[in-house]
């Protein structure tokens, strides 16, 4: 007998990766869900009888989903698939009810050895597999790949960060946009920060794709960094500057390294600058100290679960990078 399966992520690559992934004469009736309401919508139609459930979504996140369907006792098994790969986002899932947790991209073989354990394989099909079906009709936007692109290399930051502070970090859906330099400033303002602010800067270059990546920490969060990461002294200048590099030698350093091994690229860092110091976030950037005139942005708002931490990781993709960067991601894609 044929069986409903949900896949519900706001990410149309991170279906279509999960789609590639099922066995290839799984016998299933598939649904798609861009966000918690509407996987849960598709639980009470007997949709999903399995849910494959993303955390990061718009509207209800998977984390509220799971709240969700444990207190109405909705019936569906749950296969989490996250790029929040964190100990303590895993732990919480299986306390939900989550049957197991799978890191994006999801790995056939892991999926097909969870979907065997709990006896959901028996049903095949000789025929076309709807799945198949439907990666025939798909057309992934561009900046929707991006997207997951950075959803991956955002999770992997924030899983070594939580190891190194013990603590666990929110994360939010990354904003991709294309901006003209001479606008930088006014995006930056965007940024809803009331405090001044401290900032790094790192330049990366490797196979035709070059950049800027840019730290920028909210000076409120220093005392609580300082706190979580066992410091007992003064917190003077020189403490600060050490925090603050520390924290963005973690979150630019594992983006990027993680970012480039999706595209089979690799990146040589430069040695990170102090960009400004206790300044106004408007400080920051002088478009006319920048050769470009149009960059790929790709921003994550990074915060600390019960601390006063906060800190925006601004990846700028040089105009020139951009020809061959469309062409990698398109592949991924693919």
């Amino acid at each position: 007998m044929t069986i409903p399966v949900t896949i519900c992520d706001d990410s149309t690559l991170a279906r279509k990766q999960i789609v590639k992934s099922l066995p290839s004469n799984w016998d299933v009736e598939l649904t798609f869900a861009t966000n918690g309401v509407e996987g849960l919508q598709a639980i009470k139609d007997g949709k999903a009888e399995v849910l494959f459930l993303d955390l990061t979504m718009p509207e209800m996140d998977g984390y509220e989903v799971l709240e969700t369907i444990f207190k109405q006792q909705l019936k569906t098994m749950v296969i989490v698939i996250s790029g929040d790969i964190q100990k303590e986002a895993q732990e919480r899932v299986a306390s939900l009810g989550a049957l197991s947790f799978i890191k994006k991209p999801a790995d056939a073989d892991q999926l097909a050895m969870i979907l065997d354990e709990y006896g959901l394989l028996a049903e095949t099909t000789e025929n076309t597999p709807q799945s198949e079906q439907f990666l025939d009709n798909l057309n992934i936007p561009l900046r929707d790949s991006y997207r997951e692109v950075a959803n991956v290399s955002m999770g992997k930051a924030a899983e070594i960060l939580a190891r190194l502070l013990d603590a666990f970090i929110v994360l939010p859906i990354p904003s991709v946009n294309n901006i003209e330099v001479s606008d930088l400033q006014m995006a930056l303002l965007a940024i809803e920060n009331r405090d001044t602010v401290s900032s790094v800067c790192q330049g990366f270059i490797g196979n035709g794709i070059s950049g800027e990546a840019l730290l920028i920490f909210n000076d409120s969060s220093f005392a609580d960094i300082a706190k979580l990461m066992r410091f007992e002294g003064t917190l003077d200048e020189n403490v600060e500057l050490e925090l603050l590099m520390d924290i963005a030698s973690i979150l630019i350093g594992a983006f990027l390294k993680t970012f480039a091994a999706q595209l089979d690229v690799q990146f040589s860092q430069g040695h990170p600058v102090i960009l400004g110091r206790h300044c106004n976030i408007a400080e920051l950037i002088h478009p006319e100290n920048v050769s470009w005139k149009e960059t790929l942005a790709i921003e994550i708002h990074y915060t600390i679960e019960n601390y006063d931490v906060n800190c925006d990781l601004l990846i700028l993709f040089s105009e020139d990078s951009m020809e061959e960067l469309n062409r990698r991601v398109s592949f991924y894609s693919s």
